[in-house]
């Protein structure tokens, strides 16, 4: 089966306590990237670049460790390849060319 470059964002936001806390982004339970969160009253564009056969990558925000942090994903969107975000944009389907959703 052929794959497809998807290159896929979201924002992130984060109500925290203490610590800065450190979260994981997941895309079908394989690590796409680990960083601490250090601000406070912003959001971050995730970007989320792909290159799979088509299908369905379910994401995951996760916080490591005790953390007093609760994390918002919004605002999912597909800006290259053929992809849209399904199931309240927490899976990102990858399309094959032929199922490209017309801009």
């Amino acid at each position: 089966m052929s794959t497809v470059f998807v290159k896929a964002w979201f924002d992130l936001e984060c109500e925290w306590e203490g610590l800065p806390p450190i979260y994981r982004i997941y895309v079908n339970h394989e690590l796409f990237a680990e960083r601490t969160w250090t601000w406070t009253d912003h959001y971050l564009s995730e970007m989320l670049q792909i290159l799979a056969p088509p299908g369905l990558y379910e994401l995951t925000v996760q916080p490591v460790g005790p953390t007093l942090a609760h994390f918002t994903v919004t605002n999912q969107r597909v800006e290259i390849g053929p992809g849209a975000w399904i199931k309240k944009g927490r899976v990102l389907e990858i399309q094959d060319e032929s199922q490209r959703i017309p801009a």
